[in-house]
């Protein structure tokens, strides 16, 4: 059987060198998006609308849906909430559509239009999304979310770990430089990753905010079976065992 294809991409920034066409394609931002969405489907949420521009998640608060929204880690003052993980609560989100707007988020998502299937990956779901991925036979693009088109440092580390899992599996190969550089990286932070995460800049601009307070839960691994899945233009879970 022919091995399939796995690629990083590092940054946004790179991500039209990229072929997503036909293509699985993991959005990964571990503080703290991605993890957020993981635990509002855990928490029962029904679905998630990506929200590009302030004023359409306004729009979206007035005609009664429930609004996340923040930029650059501050929620905005018209919001329900922003995007930490410990504000989708089972009594606030269960049941309910969400319109999320972020900093990085929405333009990411729309990035991905042309992929075989786009999905939310995090530690939190780390076990659901490899075992799902290895289910369907697809090459995969795992996509760093970064900060303002730069490398970060949490979600590379988070690309290492899947990419570890997928090229152990036996299923997959590489020659991307990128699934080199994240296996490396994880090699270094494996065995304490909170340790290496405190070097990182985003945790360094949370901590300044006071809005660090998630990120020994958003390392958490196998917090939820759950798999957010883009499906026209909303996100949805797919719920595996």
């Amino acid at each position: 059987m022919e091995k399939l294809k796995l690629e990083v991409c590092l940054s946004p920034a790179m991500f039209h060198r990229y072929d997503c066409n036909g293509v699985i394609v993991v959005v990964i931002d571990v503080l703290r998006a991605c993890s957020a969405i993981c635990t509002a489907f855990e928490n029962g949420a029904a679905e998630i609308i990506p929200v590009a521009e302030v004023e359409e998640a306004r729009e979206y608060k007035k005609k009664g849906f429930l609004v996340a929204a923040e930029r650059d880690g501050f929620t905005l003052d018209f919001a329900d909430f922003g995007n930490s993980p410990f504000n989708f609560t089972r009594d606030r989100v269960e049941g309910r559509t969400i319109a999320y707007s972020t900093t990085n988020g929405t333009r990411i998502l729309e990035m991905t239009e042309k992929s075989y299937k786009t999905i939310i990956g995090a530690f939190l779901n780390i076990s659901s999304v490899t075992d799902w991925i290895l289910n369907e036979k697809k090459d995969v693009i795992l996509f760093c979310a970064g900060w303002k088109d730069r490398f970060s440092l949490e979600d590379t580390v988070c690309a290492g770990a899947f990419s570890s899992r997928l090229i152990e599996s036996g299923k997959f190969i590489t020659i991307c430089d990128s699934v080199h550089a994240s296996l490396d990286i994880w090699d270094k932070a494996r065995n304490n990753v909170r340790g290496y995460i405190e070097k990182a800049a985003q945790r360094t601009r949370l901590r300044e905010k006071g809005l660090d307070d998630c990120i020994d839960f958003c390392l958490t691994k196998d917090y939820t079976t759950i798999i957010p899945v883009v499906e026209k233009g909303k996100i949805i879970p797919l719920k595996c065992k």
